[in-house]
């Protein structure tokens, strides 16, 4: 019988599937099972958060795939999956609809002052409220992809639900295919001076981590709005808090976090300047990664990543695999 272990919490549907499966051990909840203590009996991992490290695989002497129930990898140590001879399986697309109406929920709640709206009416205020609340529409107001995947191309298709003339800056796509989906391709530093809300959609690598740092903070118009689902390290959190406080930048929503890339399950110690303003700045929006995490998405994830565990176990080449495995392996 196979043994699986599951990192996080998974659509319940996908879950009973795995226990028909065979023996499936838990890494979240409270009766969660440290992976270490069932490591060397463990056939297939379903991983969300937890960061799979080359000891861990090392340790695991059936391990025959790590599935992530995701499209980032950037928490696998994928060499060293190969050299053991280790699926590493995506699940691209599974997301992508909840990832950009999530950009839309955080953009019209800055543009609302939901937030706000909301600890003043808690705190028993109405009327006197009202004057500070008085919002932006979106109509007519640029919106700035920076990256453009099947996110982003979504966030354009609601964008223009909304009236929203869309610029995009990405060196892989051709104009073309952004002009096919409404929008306009222009450089990096066109797009930062030209949007009025800039969402982030690009991949974290040694040339775009903090892309947004304090000169591109700079260069944008005053009030402009900054949503990040993308990657934390994308990001110069200590920049964007500067241009927060000096009133510079109207707003910022972040769904992932810099600290994210130290720990995945509790990033806020390793962000410590933006944790300390967390409910100081109205102007401020933290979301707990979850612009991937709706039921639909849920289940599409896990389904794939299920297909991809059966694949590999069947001693098939799953889908979707991020790496190639030698015949030797």
């Amino acid at each position: 019988m196979p043994s699986f272990y599951v990192s996080d919490a998974i659509h319940p549907q996908v879950l009973d599937t795995l226990n028909e499966m065979g023996e499936v051990h838990l890494g979240y909840g409270p009766t969660a099972t440290p992976y270490a203590a069932v490591q060397s009996g463990v056939h297939a991992v379903m991983l969300r958060a937890e960061r799979f490290t080359a000891d861990k695989i090392q340790a695991s002497p059936h391990l025959k795939i790590i599935a992530r129930h995701g499209v980032g990898t950037d928490n696998v140590d994928i060499r060293a999956a190969t050299d053991a001879g280790v699926w590493v399986t995506v699940t691209p697309g599974s997301n992508a609809r909840s990832v950009a109406e999530h950009v839309f929920a955080l953009t019209l709640a800055l543009a609302r002052r939901i937030p706000v709206a909301t600890a003043g009416t808690a705190a028993g205020q109405w009327a006197t409220i009202k004057p500070a609340l008085t919002g932006t529409e979106l109509h007519n107001r640029t919106l700035g992809l920076l990256g453009f995947g099947r996110i982003a191309s979504l966030t354009a298709g609601i964008a223009r639900g909304f009236g929203m003339p869309v610029l995009v800056s990405d060196p892989y796509v051709a104009p073309d295919t952004v002009e096919r989906q409404g929008a306009r391709l222009v450089p990096f530093d066109d797009l930062v001076a030209q949007s009025d809300v800039l969402s982030l959609h690009a991949p974290l690598t040694a040339a775009t981590r903090h892309i947004v740092d304090a000169e591109a903070l700079a260069r944008m118009r005053p009030g402009t709005v900054l949503i990040n689902t993308a990657r934390g390290g994308l990001v110069d959190e200590a920049a964007v808090l500067a241009g927060l406080e000096s009133g510079h930048l109207g707003g910022a929503a972040l769904d992932v976090l810099d600290g994210e890339s130290t720990d995945m399950r509790n990033p806020l110690p390793h962000s410590p300047e933006l944790a300390a303003r967390l409910g100081s700045l109205g102007n401020l929006i933290v979301t707990p990664h979850i612009a991937g995490q709706t039921h639909q998405s849920l289940l599409a994830a896990g389904t794939q990543a299920l297909a991809c565990i059966q694949q590999a176990l069947a001693g098939q080449d799953p889908e979707h695999a991020v790496n190639a495995l030698s015949a030797a392996a």
